[in-house]
């Protein structure tokens, strides 16, 4: 009776730092389990920001400076012009579009209250408040990250007076940041790295590629 006894308080004793150790597992596992689509608002903000300052403004300053007016001062004064404006312009597209959600998903939650009849704020509504996205984070963000991409283009023009150095600078400049972009964007999604930095490569060879053409052809043609 006596060794009844002491197994079952030897079992007991022994069962609590299993229990532990199964929580704090679970903990671990909880952590490690990361939601990466909460970072979808300021990601997707802050990566077409990005992408479209650098590519947006160094289109501009290879079709403007460098198709048509080979002085480095136009390419200059068109790519601040690009980055000034398209930062105003993402900034505020980007502010409406994400206010314009704000209010959608308030009149979600107002509709779901009442239909619960529930007139005090319980824990379930503070927890979807504080998900709602955030229209002024979401602007800063954008602008922000657009003014970063569009300064690449401008770094690299602004010290060299040689007409195809130039170009050939700025092209190699705008192909490493784009790669940098493409696996920023993927790392911090938890997406291929690889095949984000070829779209993302790819995209902007495009845009330089049929700006410059066309910028080109129409100032050649003398119209």
């Amino acid at each position: 009776m006596a060794g009844n006894q002491t197994s079952l308080i030897n079992a007991a004793t022994f069962a609590l730092p299993v229990n532990d150790v199964e929580q704090q597992a679970t903990l671990e596992v909880e952590t490690e389990e990361y939601d990466y689509s909460k970072r979808a608002q300021w990601l997707r903000a802050a990566v077409l920001g990005a992408n479209d300052g650098l590519v947006s403004t160094a289109s501009l300053m290879m079709g403007r400076g460098g198709a048509v007016k080979q002085d480095i001062k136009v390419m200059i004064l068109t790519g601040f012009a690009g980055l000034v404006a398209g930062a105003c312009s993402m900034a505020i597209g980007e502010f409406v579009s994400v206010y314009s959600q704000l209010e959608i998903e308030l009149a979600q939650m107002k509709r779901e209250k009442e239909r619960r009849n529930n007139g005090g704020k319980d824990e379930q509504e503070e927890g979807e408040k504080g998900s709602l996205p955030n229209p002024s984070q979401a602007a800063a963000a954008s602008a922000l990250a657009f003014s970063v991409g569009a300064s690449v283009p401008l770094l690299a023009a602004s010290f060299i007076k040689e007409y195809r150095v130039r170009l050939g600078v700025v092209f190699a400049a705008v192909t490493l940041a784009l790669m940098i972009f493409g696996w920023l964007g993927a790392a911090l999604g938890k997406a291929p790295a690889v095949r984000s930095s070829l779209r993302v490569l790819v995209g902007g060879w495009l845009a330089m590629a049929i700006t410059f053409g066309l910028t080109k052809l129409i100032g050649s043609s003398g119209l």
